[in-house]
């Protein structure tokens, strides 16, 4: 493994030595107490109000400066350190009150937690949107959805479900209120903070999701917050992502990557097999319902939000929406490339692994077996540089012809990232140093990175003085997002192991694992290497004492480590980026991507 091709080893190097403590990890239950007394909780709630009334609003307050806030008000108030997290809420929730505003009712959706009903006598049942009541009167739930109704709300019992996501980026809603425990409260705020939407919340006095309360007399002055049209004041990327989103509905897909052969309707594609299928249609038919399934479209928001900040950040503005739908089809289908370059290394992917599923359905060569899979992926790639070649006479060939550069550089070394990883699976000794790790993780992950961000700079003017920086800030970005993917692979529920350690099950180089390796003792190491070894053994019992093994050896803390310090070396390249939109939108990446881990923009489980 010695002899891998990287551009910045001494960079790699570097970033083994001293890695300081991070707090990407630490358990955050501590902080979750609810203030007992309602005098308590009213003090700190004016605090926040009047806090937020000196706030700058141009711009959304990332978690980190939420904590910090939170962390003063209690200081000043001699109030614990355990209320951090509702003190948070607290603080979010005036910062934004005037942006909620400006958004008519009708635009927002309330939020409302199961666990307020009564489960013993509660006769509603779920459905893929939540909780359906049906205003049976015997809880408070029904009283809330009233008011909020009769005010023109759309209304969830559902604060924790996916469903959720889609609606605020499918461009259903502006705003978002919400009810719920400080656990949930704190899933949410890495989603809502990400897409920068506008939202309020009263946390419950429990997280028992039974027999709770909440301050209902907050709940229902939320709800009446007044509607008063004026300019929205806070910067958001959230029309950059729907429209990122909306480029992967089926009408627009075909609006911009027409299909060669006329579109089948659904009734001619849905669960049939390729069998089944006219033979010189099967190829597209299987790579464009590939690409219609799943995926955060991480990749193509880059490059769309790259172009937005070159050209001023109308797309982030007040009149975003309006800006960013006219944004050019040439610059949008170079950027869906991206989520298609994105696509073809996951089928290839899959079936170099072997995964059986892909979000949620069966991976395209479970489905249509091995050789249909690499076709498809092949098809995919072929796609991805038509789309952007076809775009020479709209964007000039000069341009073109440079993201076509920087796009093979970022396949070849993604590739050699992804040979280096099965050299490593398939060989005799499973031996890797956290060196090697590093490596492979910056071919592997940040070409990707690379290419969409040069690619929206690139299209919006000549962009050689960014190369570098771009390679670094992305270098940094992607091994730090792949490591926080390790640390994720081990937060499975703890009572069902199967959803844990998956990378060790199949046989990834991880930077744990590398970690693990050098800090334990030789027979530590001898037994770590014999578990994984053991194809045949009990999966349950390997991943726990794997789990175990990691421990001793503090692979975790080093790992966060780790994490602590890319960050801190991206934030330090965009702090020398020029113009300040292109600045704060590379900010925004790490605090996004990295600060709200791996589930913040990028589908679980999708390294490349």
């Amino acid at each position: 493994m010695a002899s891998l091709p990287f551009r910045q080893q001494s960079d790699a190097e570097e970033s083994l030595s001293a890695a300081p403590p991070s707090p990407d990890r630490r358990p955050t239950d501590h902080l979750k107490e609810v203030p007992p007394l309602r005098s308590d909780r009213e003090r700190i709630r004016n605090a926040a109000i009047s806090l937020a009334a000196q706030l700058d609003k141009s711009r959304p307050l990332v978690k980190h400066e939420m904590e910090a806030h939170a962390r003063a008000i209690l200081a000043t108030l001699s109030l614990p350190e355990g209320y951090v997290g509702w003190t948070m809420v607290a603080v979010g929730a005036a910062f934004w009150r005037d942006q909620v505003m400006v958004v008519p009712a009708s635009r927002r959706l309330l939020l409302l937690p199961h666990c307020l009903r009564d489960t013993e006598t509660c006769p509603a049942e779920y459905d893929e949107f939540g909780l359906r009541c049906e205003d049976c009167g015997a809880c408070r739930l029904t009283g809330l959805r009233e008011l909020a109704r009769r005010r023109g709300y759309r209304v969830l019992i559902a604060e924790g479900s996916p469903i959720v996501m889609q609606i605020i980026l499918a461009g259903h809603v502006d705003a978002v209120l919400g009810v719920a425990c400080l656990n949930s409260l704190e899933k949410a705020l890495d989603k809502i903070l990400m897409v920068g939407l506008p939202s309020m919340a009263v946390p419950l006095l429990a997280s028992t999701c039974r027999h709770t309360s909440t301050d209902e007399d907050w709940v229902r002055e939320m709800i009446d917050t007044p509607y008063r049209a004026g300019p929205v004041e806070t910067r958001s990327y959230v029309h950059l992502l729907r429209t990122a989103v909306a480029m992967f509905q089926p009408d627009e897909l075909e609006r911009l990557v027409p299909r060669s052969r006329p579109r089948p309707s659904l009734s001619e594609t849905d669960g049939r097999g390729l069998e089944a299928m006219e033979p010189l249609s099967s190829t597209e038919l299987v790579a464009y319902d590939f690409l219609l399934k799943g995926g955060k479209r991480l990749r193509p928001f880059i490059t769309l939000a790259a172009y937005d900040a070159m050209n001023g950040a109308a797309g982030s503005g007040p009149e975003g929406a309006r800006n960013v739908a006219q944004l050019p089809d040439a610059v949008k289908r170079v950027a869906l490339a991206m989520e298609v370059f994105h696509k073809a290394s996951l089928v290839h992917d899959d079936v170099e692994d072997d995964d059986p599923f892909r979000y949620g359905h069966p991976a395209v060569h479970r489905k249509y077996g091995t050789p249909v899979a690499i076709n498809v992926g092949d098809y995919l790639i072929g796609l991805g540089y038509r789309l952007i070649a076809s775009e020479r006479a709209s964007l000039g060939a000069e341009a073109v012809v440079d993201v076509l550069a920087r796009l093979g550089e970022a396949h070849t070394r993604l590739c050699e990232g992804q040979g280096a990883e099965l050299a490593w699976r398939d060989g005799p000794a499973r031996r890797l140093t956290p060196l090697e790790a590093l490596k492979i993780y910056a071919l592997k992950t940040a070409p990707a990175f690379e290419a969409a961000l040069y690619a929206g700079l690139r299209l919006a003017g000549p962009a050689r003085a960014y190369r570098q920086p771009v390679a670094r800030f992305a270098r940094h970005l992607g091994v730090a997002f792949q490591i926080l993917n390790d640390l994720d692979d081990w937060d499975g529920d703890p009572t069902n192991k199967r959803h844990a350690g998956t990378d060790v099950l199949g046989g990834r180089p991880t930077v744990l694992w590398a970690l693990a390796l050098e800090g334990l003792s030789t027979p530590g190491r001898d037994e770590l290497e014999s578990l994984v070894a053991d194809a045949a053994g009990d999966e349950e019992a390997t991943i726990d004492r794997v789990g175990r093994l990691y421990d001793e050896a503090g692979a975790y803390a080093k790992a966060a480590g780790l994490v602590a310090k890319h960050r801190q070396r991206a934030r330090e390249t965009a702090d020398d980026v020029q113009p300040d939109h292109l600045r704060r939108l590379l900010h925004y990446f790490v605090d996004t991507i990295l600060d709200a881990g791996p589930l913040a923009l990028v589908e679980r489980g999708s390294p490349t």
